[in-house]
């Protein structure tokens, strides 16, 4: 087999699929600009690599040179000691090769883990002041394979496609005038033998990545029925049908469809590497046979040794040609990886801080809306003309149907999106003129899904607040009502939560949640239907934490529940993404609208619950409905 060729040579990646073909890159000169902008802070560890590939694949070709050498002048010469010194030199060649290679190699992992590295912070760093339309529009799979598969393949383009290209050309170029300066006629029977070895190589790997495709379709079937399957909800449906032959059998014939694809594969393999032998055996054949006819006839000049280095160059040729035949596919390959990474750079910051952003000196956290629009796209408005305030140390209670744009209003005040008509205040600015990190570390918003990260309940409370104290955890904790649970547990604070705090149930997450934003202190609470998911014990806990919690600050209530509701000074109605009712609960049932449909279908069963709870949420309604009207 030649020199540099594998078992199925580049036929595993020398053709594109159809989807590659189909969504080839437009390659420009600002795209190649864009690219080797990466590697500009890299130049001097760059120019010592071209030059570790240049000496290196120099190097590499010498051995076979003097090989020409050995047999005349050591061989058949009979000079013992110029064959000693010409093997000696054979084998330091060798061996600079391979340290200038180990050189090479070094220097470019590490211009390609350098450059990766500023990627994935660029990266990073931009996903990071993406809006939250960014994440809710775009597969979070495709985000972060963006993030770490597209930009580790940046490190395989450099340090295998830019090098290769390279050395191959070098080399190439290297014997061939080493085998022109031998022999020009032989050096031409050469060239006319490489094309006849290509052929076999592109029909071989065109078949095998056929074959090799097709498999991998087998192949992610099989997965999709082991995830289906074997997964703990799978199997308890496949249990409870009965389906469990029938769900051998699918994966049974799956499996032998596979195997054969595999054995097909692994034989065209076997087939490839004796068409390979046999051809690559022609050219060093061939120039034995013409150059004995030279040597014998024609040219007393050519040697023994001559012919046997032409044939060894003509073997180190094999391998760079097939490769430059095949760069194509690679190259293509590096410019699309290029510009999916390039696509994600290019999205516009939807939100951004203002080049003259305001931090104002007091905060106390009161909310306007002037007559402000929302959509996600300009077909469907979310929201149409909102407009209200929220003074100072009140609370708000918004309420409406779902779907009526109540969890759009709340993430308009620290801009997770920005209005599409007219103006959000926040302690009588516009928000759109105000510090974002100032203004997002002043809004705590409590929302229904709950995220804890995996890791204890001290590292999930800090998340808020670096450098607070043992003490300041035990007071968020103790005013979020969970202090007590944390207690009963045997590692404290240090217990760990769990992925997503699975480990506790799904009032305790809401609690700690609280606590969380407590030790956030901000000038604004927001309760985004915080108790919409949980049992009525669970619920009372957290409620017994919200309400010392809206008599103390500025706050805001998405709610479902009327005692929830009734704790408000003011009560907000939004339907269609408008405010179609506002006032307080009174007022708004007296008026027969949309809040009395709710009160009767919705807020009223709170009321409907085991006789135990019935009657003291039924005291507290009660209590409430005095105080207000009082």
């Amino acid at each position: 087999m030649p020199p540099g060729m594998g078992q199925g040579g580049h036929g595993g990646r020398g053709y594109l699929t159809e989807e590659e073909l189909a969504n080839r890159p437009k390659v420009t000169g600002a795209l190649l600009a864009r690219i080797f902008s990466y590697l500009k802070p890299y130049w001097k560890q760059l120019v010592l690599v071209l030059v570790c590939i240049v000496v290196s694949s120099y190097f590499s070709l010498l051995p076979s040179i003097l090989t020409g050498r050995i047999i005349d002048e050591g061989l058949i010469g009979r000079d013992l000691g110029q064959l000693i010194k010409l093997i000696i030199l054979s084998l330091a060649v060798t061996l600079g090769a391979n340290l200038i290679g180990v050189a090479e190699s070094y220097l470019n992992t590490w211009i390609a883990q350098h450059i990766t590295f500023d990627m994935r912070n660029s990266m990073f760093r931009h996903l990071q002041a993406m809006s939250q339309r960014f994440f809710t529009a775009n597969n979070q799979g495709d985000i972060i394979t963006r993030m770490t598969s597209d930009i580790d393949g940046v490190k395989t383009i450099i340090t295998n496609t830019f090098t290769n290209i390279l050395s191959n050309a070098v080399t190439l170029i290297v014997a061939l005038v080493a085998m022109f300066q031998k022999n020009s006629i032989l050096a031409f029977v050469g060239l006319l033998v490489v094309p006849l070895f290509t052929l076999p190589t592109r029909k071989a790997g065109k078949t095998r990545w056929t074959l090799t495709r097709e498999a991998q379709a087998y192949n992610d079937e099989i997965n999709g029925v082991l995830n289906e399957t074997l997964s703990v909800s799978g199997q308890m449906l496949v249990k409870l049908f009965g389906k469990e032959d029938y769900e051998y059998k699918r994966y049974e014939e799956l499996n032998r469809k596979m195997i054969g694809l595999n054995i097909r594969e692994s034989m065209a393999g076997r087939w490839f590497r004796v068409v390979i032998v046999t051809f690559s055996s022609i050219g060093p054949m061939l120039l034995y046979l013409v150059g004995g006819i030279l040597m014998i006839r024609y040219d007393q000049s050519l040697t023994v040794g001559d012919i046997t280095v032409l044939v060894a160059l003509l073997g180190r040729m094999y391998g760079p040609v097939n490769n430059l035949l095949n760069i194509q596919v690679d190259w293509i390959r590096s410019m699309a990886l290029f510009t999916r990474i390039f696509e994600y750079y290019d999205m516009p910051l939807e939100i951004e801080n203002p080049p003259d952003a305001k931090i104002p000196d007091e905060v106390t956290g009161t909310v306007r809306f002037d007559h402000v629009d929302f959509h996600y796209e300009p077909s469907r408005q979310i929201l149409k003309d909102v407009s209200f305030t929220l003074n100072a140390g009140d609370c708000i209670a918004i309420v409406g149907p779902s779907g009526s744009g109540k969890s759009t209003m709340i993430n308009l005040i620290p801009r997770l999106y920005d209005s599409t008509g007219g103006t959000v205040f926040f302690d009588g600015m516009d928000v759109k003129t105000l510090d974002l990190r100032w203004l997002r570390k002043n809004i705590g918003i409590v929302t229904q899904d709950t995220y804890l990260f995996n890791g204890t309940i001290r590292e999930n409370l800090l998340y808020a607040k670096p450098d607070a104290t043992e003490e300041d955890l035990v007071e968020a904790c103790r005013k979020a009502n969970i202090y007590e649970f944390i207690e009963n547990q045997p590692d404290g604070l240090d217990t760990m939560v769990g992925n997503r705090g699975l480990k506790l149930s799904g009032g305790e997450k809401q609690r700690l949640s609280i606590a969380r934003v407590l030790l956030k202190d901000p000038a604004l609470l927001i309760f985004d239907e915080a108790t919409s998911a949980l049992d009525s014990i669970s619920e009372k806990a957290i409620q017994d934490a919200i309400d010392p919690l809206i008599k103390a600050r500025t706050s805001i209530l998405i709610a479902h529940r009327l005692s929830t509701i009734l704790a408000a000074d003011e009560i907000l109605v939004l339907q269609d993404g408008k405010i179609v009712e506002k006032g307080q609960h009174n007022e708004l049932v007296a008026l027969g609208g949309v809040y009395t449909r709710l009160y009767e279908t919705q807020f009223s069963k709170a009321a409907q619950v085991p006789a135990r709870t019935q009657s003291s949420d039924e005291e507290a309604v009660e209590t409430m409905t005095s105080e207000h009207e009082a």
